[in-house]
């Protein structure tokens, strides 16, 4: 059921997959290229990893995405080499990249890349930190170290900011929506975010905590009755992707009006979050980060805060 849920949207299927490729959790990054600045011709193996290449101004370098890769609108441009859980070795072969920049979980699930001899880099972005460590690691081989220390920082002091305006105040339980079944009027499959995971440490950094404590499962699965017991003060519905597109918002906030008991549907705290850089863990978790501090912390100035 999981696998049918995480294909109703190709976002989803791309970031969930991390977490769900076995025995990747809490694995070390993979094999370190050498440090140079003669990377010209660069394939990306996954969204998230196009759009920090762009961030560190390589997108001129770029010659292949995954057909998943549409962000920043530049990488639309860019050569396809096929999904990212099943890419194309001919397509890539054709492109003759001097670097391929992969996943942890891409680097075991394609050894021929190696064994045909090109030259990769494999990074972690399973965590918040994992991702930021890319950031070092990517522009270190390819010669874009100042722009790398740039972004980081720049990273780092939207988290800082986040940090000060929610220190002191109280941290309200936010059940994070993963995936539900829509258009059924009921609330059906709801997965959330389990504890310990990447989604539980953006909403940390928003200042809010996990409802769910578990830490034994990445995504569960919640019937009404857990939901009740877990009485979260926000409800995050994460509902970007392809089956989201076909209901109404309205509808969608309307499901959980049959959990009136819960504190975040009696105060009106249910928001839908339907930004396409959810479920991408590069450069822009920020931006979740922020909005999710929004939506958690809405008694706080946030003033020029930067979402978007």
């Amino acid at each position: 059921m999981l696998n049918r849920l995480i294909l109703s949207t190709t976002i989803l299927l791309v970031f969930v997959g991390a977490f769900l490729a076995k025995g990747l959790l809490g694995r070390p990054r993979g094999s370190q290229a050498a440090a140079t600045s003669d990377c010209r011709r660069i394939v990306s193996m996954a969204p998230s990893l196009t759009e920090t290449l762009f961030a560190l101004g390589l997108g001129d370098r770029v010659v292949g995405v995954t057909g998943f890769c549409d962000y920043p609108p530049a990488a639309r441009q860019k050569a396809r080499i096929g999904a990212y859980l099943n890419p194309n070795l001919e397509a890539v072969v054709a492109l003759d990249p001097d670097l391929v920049v992969m996943l942890v979980e891409n680097e075991q699930s394609m050894p021929a890349l190696g064994k045909l001899g090109f030259r990769s880099l494999a990074v972690c972005h399973q965590t918040v930190d994992g991702i930021l460590d890319s950031i070092d690691e990517i522009g270190r081989v390819c010669g874009a170290t100042q722009q790398a220390r740039q972004l980081r920082s720049e990273l780092q002091a939207r988290m800082d900011r986040v940090r000060r305006k929610t220190a002191g105040l109280r941290q309200p339980r936010v059940l994070f929506v993963v995936e539900r079944t829509l258009g059924t009027g009921a609330l059906e499959d709801v997965y959330i975010a389990g504890a310990g995971g990447y989604f539980n440490r953006i909403i940390t950094l928003a200042g809010g905590e996990n409802a769910h404590r578990d830490r034994s499962v990445a995504f569960p699965v919640v019937s009404r009755e857990s939901i009740l017991q877990l009485n979260p003060e926000v409800i995050l519905d994460m509902t970007f992707g392809l089956a989201a597109g076909d209901h109404d918002p309205a509808t969608m906030l309307d499901d959980w009006r049959q959990l009136d008991q819960v504190d975040a549907v009696a105060r009106g705290q249910v928001h839908l979050v339907q930004r396409d850089y959810a479920f991408v863990p590069g450069p822009r978790f920020i931006l979740l980060v922020e909005e999710l501090a929004r939506l958690i912390h809405p008694e706080v100035d946030w003033g020029d805060s930067r979402v978007d």
